[in-house]
């Protein structure tokens, strides 16, 4: 079974070490965009401390945490063309290979809708990289639909 728990300051570094799991992806597709940081526990202490945002930790059934979630409140103003919103923005999501395909993702998930419940919102938004296959896999399973289409072309 899979417990999610909110995270503290204290789990940066457990943070930071979940985050090489996706970003060592990102820094392999895109190394003209991503590179490796010595700073991410700094990162993290500060997503943990912005009080728009809520950081889970999954952990296994022996404790052993498993995934990670960052959830972050945004308001939207709108303008001439938009309506005003406020949305629950998954900024960050990755679970261990020993624990994908088990539910860990789903249950990331469900907490960073609970939290935007809590908050009002609306709706829950987030991006993925193109050959990010497998979070894709995962975020279409779980009921998201695409909402716009970015791209991108080098000079």
């Amino acid at each position: 079974m899979t417990t999610i728990r909110t995270a503290t300051p204290d789990d940066a570094a457990l943070l930071a070490r979940l985050n090489d799991l996706v970003h060592g992806l990102h820094v392999e597709h895109r190394p003209d965009l991503f590179v490796w940081s010595p700073n991410q526990d700094s990162h993290f202490r500060e997503r943990i401390g912005d009080p728009a945002v809520t950081v889970f930790i999954a952990e296994g059934p022996d404790g052993t945490p498993v995934g990670y979630a960052i959830a972050r409140i945004v308001h939207w103003p709108g303008n001439t063309f938009t309506t005003p919103d406020v949305v629950v923005s998954l900024d960050q999501l990755a679970v261990s290979p020993e624990a994908a395909r088990t539910g860990v993702g789903s249950a990331l998930l469900d907490a960073v809708r609970e939290a935007g419940r809590t908050a009002g919102c609306r709706r829950l938004v987030t991006t993925v990289w193109d050959f990010n296959e497998p979070a894709r896999a995962l975020y279409q399973a779980t009921g998201f639909r695409p909402m716009n289409h970015q791209l991108d072309q080098l000079l």
